[in-house]
């Protein structure tokens, strides 16, 4: 059973939440021929704030557009 966890900065709506899950679990299907009933993934958002990329707070980043 594949568990795949996947955190991303908050921000996306429900719709391209819900995509990037059946993407995951269609990668992961066909690359590894795991049953896809059996596959489990989990998306944890983090809030922009405390999320850091060299130094900086991703919300920083966005904020001025370099994100």
């Amino acid at each position: 059973m594949p568990l795949i966890q996947v955190t991303i900065g908050r921000g996306r709506s429900p719709e391209q939440l819900t995509a990037l899950g059946q993407a995951i679990t269609d990668a992961v299907e066909s690359s590894i021929g795991a049953k896809r009933e059996s596959i489990r993934v989990v998306l944890t958002e983090c809030e922009p704030e405390h999320w850091f990329v060299g130094g900086e707070s991703l919300a920083e980043l966005r904020a001025s557009g370099r994100r």
